[in-house]
């Protein structure tokens, strides 16, 4: 085998069993051993993917914390790591996302799966955030997860600023504007 060859096979092999691994650790209902700290960001870096997760409880219905994630227009209103956001929200529809991390770049998003009051996700080739909402007790668990990554990654991983403290600050402007 020549050697390139056997370089694009580990690449292949190593890509498919990250995959497997994110697969089946996102899986849909599947439950999380260990909760995460309330509003804390975690991220875990592996080679060829990055990603980062948050959970908080809001005291609020999950009918309010859905109509929050969905109104396009009125994001950039009460979350402060959005500088704008244009088009609409719903299943298959494209929008136009400028983040506070960079505000140079249009991030231009695909929404992939809506089911109302429990789980959106968007993305693009590169990789997608899931919010999930979960009933508890008289309020809602909300998570958000993004997975960024693919086969060349690790060229341009080192330019992609860390999402810790924008995602905390999300989940607190989504906290307050919920709870308001």
């Amino acid at each position: 085998m020549k050697p390139a060859f056997s370089f694009a096979l580990v690449l292949l092999f190593m890509m498919s069993a990250q995959s497997t691994s994110a697969q089946s650790s996102s899986t849909p209902g599947a439950t999380t051993q260990t909760q995460m700290p309330d509003g804390k960001a975690q991220t875990v870096k592996k080679t060829f993917s990055r990603s980062t997760s948050i959970e908080q409880y809001i005291d609020a219905t999950p009918a309010r914390v859905w109509a929050l994630l969905t109104d396009a227009a009125a994001m950039p209103e009460w979350n402060s790591t959005i500088v704008s956001l244009e088009g609409t929200i719903a299943s298959g529809e494209k929008i136009r996302l400028v983040s506070s991390l960079d505000s140079s770049r249009t991030f231009k998003l695909k929404v992939k799966e809506m089911v109302p009051e429990q789980r959106l996700v968007w993305g693009d080739g590169l990789g997608e955030r899931v919010y999930t909402l979960s009933p508890e007790g008289e309020g809602v668990r909300v998570n958000m997860t993004e997975r960024i990554g693919n086969f060349m990654f690790p060229l341009f991983a080192g330019k992609i600023p860390p999402f810790d403290e924008a995602f905390e600050q999300f989940m607190q402007d989504l906290k307050v504007a919920a709870e308001r």
